[in-house]
């Protein structure tokens, strides 16, 4: 029983790893675009610190939200790559 439970949590914890290491590549290929997230579809913390979590946007396209587009692709987009405030 013991050597089951093992095997699970080893197997659960590659897993894990794996799925990581998979984002952080995706990420690589991709840029923060600042000012084209809608209302309630942000990937993260907002940059003048209203909130720290992804989908609290309040309004469409506020300078400070921002999602994860395809690298060279945000200014075509409308969106910025920097934010409108500064931390």
């Amino acid at each position: 029983m013991n050597k089951l439970l093992l095997t699970a949590a080893l197997a659960g914890v590659m897993t894990a790893g794996l799925t990581a290491t998979a984002a952080q590549a995706d990420n690589h290929e991709k840029e923060k675009c600042f000012g084209i997230a809608k209302a309630g579809k942000n990937d993260c913390r907002s940059a003048d610190g209203s909130h720290s979590c992804a989908g609290h946007a309040k309004a469409d396209n506020d300078g400070d939200e921002w999602v994860f587009v395809s690298k060279g692709t945000c200014v075509k987009s409308g969106g910025k790559l920097e934010p409108k405030t500064k931390l």
